[in-house]
C-alpha cells in the first residue's frame, strides 16, 4: 500500500463488513473513542468509521474526527495486524479535544493493534 493515501481496500464498504467486526470484537476504550477489531484473512488492515450524530453534532466536527481517525490509520497500516477496525465515538467529551489531543487518543488506540 502506497503511504500517500488510503486505498479503497483499507477501508469497510458495506454493512456486512461493519456487521462482522460487531459480532464478535475485542474492543479497546479511550476518553470518547472505542475502538472494535476483529482479525481479517486478508493479509492486511481495514477500518470503519462510525460517528454518529448523536454525539457530535456539527459535520464540520465530524469531519475533522474522522480525518484524524483515517490518518492516524494510514500513518500505522503498515504495522498493524491484519484487522478489521471499527473506530466509534461513545462520548460527547471527544468534540472538546484539540487536534493533538485527538490524535493522542488514536494513537493509544492503535499501539495495542501493532505487530
Amino acid at each position: 500500500m502506497n503511504r500517500k493515501f488510503l486505498p479503497k481496500r483499507a477501508r469497510l464498504l458495506t454493512v456486512n463488513e461493519f456487521v462482522f467486526v460487531f459480532k464478535n470484537p475485542e474492543r479497546i476504550k479511550t476518553t470518547g473513542i472505542t475502538l472494535f477489531s476483529r482479525p481479517n484473512q486478508l493479509g492486511y488492515p481495514r477500518i470503519g468509521l462510525a460517528v454518529s450524530k448523536k454525539y457530535v453534532k456539527h459535520a464540520y466536527e465530524r469531519n475533522r474526527i474522522k480525518r484524524h481517525m483515517r490518518e492516524t490509520f494510514r500513518i500505522n497500516q503498515h504495522n498493524l495486524l491484519s484487522k478489521d477496525f471499527v473506530l466509534t465515538i461513545n462520548s460527547k467529551e471527544i468534540i472538546r479535544f484539540k487536534n493533538n489531543a485527538l490524535i493522542k487518543e488514536l494513537e493509544k488506540l492503535w499501539y495495542h493493534h501493532l505487530y
